[in-house]
């Protein structure tokens, strides 16, 4: 029940002979994963503006306002995360997903370039996430946000950063987020879901290359429980900010998206799970040769629209 262009994209892979990211180093990979999204991906559309700031401390960040909102206008913002595997991805690689969530949800969208492994190792990205958050919140009204209608989301690696600095931001207790944007998050280190055995060959994402993206970021396998790491063994999951998960059923992370959607519903949040049955992991910045993929952005539009309406 694979998507058939799911299917034809696995296909082309395999017949070009594409590298798996594990055969290559983390700067041939990010190389690799530039050139690469052009095949993938859809035209950057047209925003009001794009903006490149700087959150000190070496995080750059890439501020976009939506299509037809006044320079003025205090806007509700969405930090967002890239995915790769906290090794590979950067603003460049996510510059069209975020163009489309700021246009399709009304909102701002600041993407958030942190630090990742090898070279900068667990916890490294925490802290450059969590840090971004604060960055945006004490300098919202100057770029004409609303820091009361705050958002944090990312995809797959970038999903776990956002998941992480919601916790960590109830756990201060003084940096409210509104909203979680979720999208096929990595939850659990340990990779210990059925999802990552029926799943863990032939759709992408393999199992070796989870081996080598965790390889990177995470060397001592015991900081996999760490909840910084593992939002998911978290000991206390109340008392967070509503959130949409999306997943995808041919993905070894489906199963994380699924049971931290759950446990966040049995602690008493508001949370809502989307499967994108017949997808693959990274579908959602692949609109161009797989059309659900427009219909997943449309889907995290609209909630972020409905969950930020001010």
């Amino acid at each position: 029940m694979l998507h058939p262009s799911a299917h034809a994209l696995l296909k082309l892979i395999e017949e070009k002979g594409f590298p798996p990211m594990e055969s290559l180093t983390p700067v041939e990979a990010r190389k690799y994963y530039r050139e690469r999204r052009a095949v993938t991906q859809p035209a950057p559309p047209e925003v009001a503006l794009v903006r490149d700031l700087d959150a000190g401390g070496g995080i750059p960040l890439r501020l976009f306002r939506p299509l037809g909102s006044q320079a003025a206008q205090k806007l509700a913002v969405l930090v967002y995360y890239h995915g790769g595997g906290w090794t590979i991805g950067d603003l460049d690689t996510h510059d069209t997903l975020c163009r489309e969530l700021a246009n399709g949800s009304g909102c701002a969208v600041v993407s958030v370039d942190y630090r990742m492994g090898p070279e900068h190792r667990f916890p490294a990205a925490v802290d450059d996430a969590v840090a971004a958050a604060r960055w945006v919140r004490a300098n919202a009204a100057e770029l004409s946000l609303d820091a009361g209608r705050m958002a944090v989301g990312g995809d797959s690696a970038g999903g776990n950063l956002a998941a992480v600095v919601a916790l960590a931001a109830r756990d201060a207790g003084d940096l409210p987020i509104a909203f979680q944007l979720l999208i096929y998050p990595a939850t659990d280190m340990r990779a210990t879901a059925a999802s990552h055995t029926t799943n863990g060959q032939g759709y992408l994402l393999t199992a070796d290359t989870i081996r080598y993206f965790r390889g990177n970021y995470i060397p001592d396998r015991k900081d996999d429980s760490d909840w910084r790491a593992s939002p998911l063994l978290h000991a206390d999951l109340a008392r967070l900010p509503p959130a949409f998960v999306l997943t995808a059923g041919y993905d070894p992370l489906r199963d994380e998206g699924l049971h931290y959607a759950q446990k966040l519903t049995e602690a008493g949040n508001r949370a809502t799970l989307v499967c994108f049955e017949r997808q693959i992991h990274g579908f959602i910045t692949m609109g161009k040769v797989i059309d659900e993929a427009n219909t997943a952005v449309a889907l995290c539009a609209a909630e972020l629209r409905r969950a930020l309406a001010g």
